[in-house]
C-alpha cells in the first residue's frame, strides 16, 4: 500500500518579508506602490477586495501585478523596446487586509503587442495567491474607459457575458482610482486564464 502525500496550499502567508507594509522592521523588496520619480504617464490607484465562493472576504491572500509602462514597454530584457535606466519596473505585490482589501499605486499602462503583432488594449496582469489554492490564479485588469478593449484579441476570447469580471471602473469622485474586485468562485467568479 502506498502513502499519498497530502496536497499543499499556497497560503496563509507569513508576512515577514513576503508582503510589503507589514508590522515588521523590514526593507521591502516589493511594494504595492510602483510609481517611481522618473515614471511618466497617468498615475492611478487600483483598489478592491478579494472574495471567496461564498462572498466572504479573504483577509490573507497575496496579489502580484506586472505591467507595461505608459508607452507599452516592459522592464524586461526580452523587450528590446524598453528604455534603459528607467526605475519603473512594472511589478508590485501586496497582501489583503482584514477586510480583504488591497490597493496598488501605479500608472496606466500603454498598449502592448499581442498575438501576430496585433495591439492589445492597456491591461495589467494579476496573480492571486490564497489559502485553499494549490497554485496562483492568473487574470487581467482592463479599464472600462478604454476604447481599445473592443479590439483586444485576448479579451475577445472571453465570453461576452463574462468580460465584465476583467474590467476595472473609475470610482465616482476620484478620477485616479479604479475599482477591481476579485471573486475566486461563485456566480460572480472572475475570469482566470490557463497559462
Amino acid at each position: 500500500m502506498s502513502n499519498i502525500t497530502p496536497s499543499q496550499t499556497v497560503g496563509p502567508y507569513f508576512k515577514y518579508g513576503l508582503t510589503p507594509g507589514s508590522d515588521y522592521a523590514w526593507n521591502d523588496a516589493f511594494s504595492s506602490d510602483l510609481v517611481t520619480p522618473d515614471v511618466s504617464g497617468e498615475r492611478i490607484r487600483i483598489v478592491g477586495q478579494v472574495f471567496d465562493g461564498e462572498g466572504k472576504v479573504i483577509p490573507d491572500s497575496m496579489l502580484e501585478i506586472w505591467q507595461a509602462d505608459s508607452q507599452g514597454r516592459f522592464a524586461d530584457p526580452q523587450d528590446t523596446r524598453a528604455v534603459a535606466n528607467v526605475a519603473f519596473k512594472g511589478f508590485g505585490r501586496c497582501g489583503t487586509d482584514a477586510n480583504g482589501g488591497f490597493e496598488f499605486r501605479t500608472i496606466r499602462p500603454g498598449p502592448v503587442p499581442g498575438p501576430g503583432g496585433k495591439p492589445q488594449a492597456p491591461h495589467i496582469l494579476l496573480a492571486v495567491f490564497a489559502r485553499g489554492m494549490t497554485q496562483q490564479a492568473i487574470t487581467r485588469i482592463y479599464f472600462a474607459d478604454e476604447s481599445a478593449n473592443a479590439d483586444d484579441p485576448i479579451l475577445a476570447l472571453v465570453p461576452a457575458e463574462r468580460r465584465a469580471t476583467l474590467i476595472a471602473s473609475r470610482a465616482q469622485g476620484d478620477a485616479a482610482m479604479y475599482r477591481f474586485d476579485i471573486h475566486l468562485q461563485g456566480d460572480r467568479e472572475t475570469v482566470f486564464f490557463d497559462l
